[in-house]
């Protein structure tokens, strides 16, 4: 019991810092659009991600340097594309507001999910890597890890499921322009910090 608190608290220490991922989670939960879908897919994501870790992936990737660059780049030009995006919707205040536009695809939901959670290098530092190295120092590594996506699970379901008690909040394209140009901040930044790293 004690290796799996340690695995949740740790897991959300890194989980809770706003990031790309959290972001979209956020929005997708104030629009009320394919929640459960976007939740399920980051939570299943991180448990395979810490899964390796713990199976010891994270010393086979440090030890791959082209592709982690590489992964850095494609992560980095993806940010900078979303935080475009999302800066032009902040700077159209006669657009409507996104809850009442029609919904995306699930589709292009779920592959925009899948490019958050698979693009950004540091969910595999974070994952694989950083608690993939911390749980080896734990006597039952797969406790922690355990405790540690029970974690990143409860912190998706609570993000994209809490989201819409602030949809009331947000019923103005004020509101929206504010929360994108956040998102448009966040996303630059991130992509700014990657390609500089």
């Amino acid at each position: 019991m004690g290796s799996m608190l340690a695995g949740f608290g740790f897991s959300l220490a890194l989980i809770v810092a706003i990031g790309a991922q959290n972001a979209f989670v956020l929005r997708q939960g104030l629009r009320r659009e394919h929640v459960l879908p976007v939740v399920a897919i980051c939570a299943a994501a991180d448990a395979v991600l810490m899964a390796a870790g713990i199976a010891g992936l994270g010393a086979a990737l440090t030890a791959a340097p082209t592709l982690l660059a590489a992964v850095r780049w494609g992560g980095a030009a993806f940010l900078f594309g979303y935080a475009v995006l999302a800066a032009r919707r902040a700077m159209r205040p006669a657009a409507l507001t996104p809850l009442d536009r029609p919904p995306a695809t699930l589709r292009a939901t779920l592959l925009a999910c899948l490019a958050f959670t698979f693009l950004n290098p540091h969910v595999y530092l974070d994952t694989v890597v950083l608690l993939g190295t911390v749980a080896h120092q734990d006597p039952n590594r797969w406790a922690f890890g355990a405790g540690a996506a029970t974690a990143s699970l409860l912190w998706f379901a609570g993000l994209g499921l809490g989201a819409r008690r602030l949809a009331p909040l947000l019923a103005r394209p004020a509101a929206w322009r504010v929360v994108d140009g956040a998102i448009a901040a966040v996303m630059a930044s991130l992509g700014v910090s990657l390609a500089l790293s």
